[in-house]
């Protein structure tokens, strides 16, 4: 399932370019257009979800895969390895928590720290 006028939908679709991290069946992961991080990518479901408020007990797949996904892509993207190093995983729900975008996405950054914030 997708939707027309999703943002995220499109960039999925290749309607609008990004710069890829990586894809496959159930995921898309591609650079941040306006990073907060030296390594910032941003990692959705192929599904058009909402939000993690639109979350059901079918998509527990779904985030396990983008969970155990995420380590590996901070790494490959630049980001040293734990316990030195690591990443920062933010997921921003619904409008007063942040999100702007309304397809569920995962915001992974890291890098060294002076951009770390709170």
């Amino acid at each position: 399932m997708t939707d027309a006028n999703c943002l995220f939908c499109k960039i999925i679709a290749g309607k609008i370019p990004s710069r890829k991290v990586h894809e496959d069946d159930h995921v898309f992961a591609f650079h941040d257009i306006a990073p907060w991080a030296p390594v910032h990518f941003l990692i959705i479901p192929k599904l058009h979800i909402p939000s993690m408020a639109h979350l059901a007990p079918e998509h527990a797949g779904l985030m396990g895969h983008m969970m155990t996904l995420a380590p590996k892509l901070a790494q490959q993207e630049g980001c040293n390895p734990y316990p030195d190093g690591g990443f920062r995983i933010v997921v921003n729900n619904g409008a007063e928590g942040g999100q702007e975008v309304h397809h569920l996405h995962m915001h992974v950054m890291g890098g060294p720290r002076p951009w770390l914030r709170g």
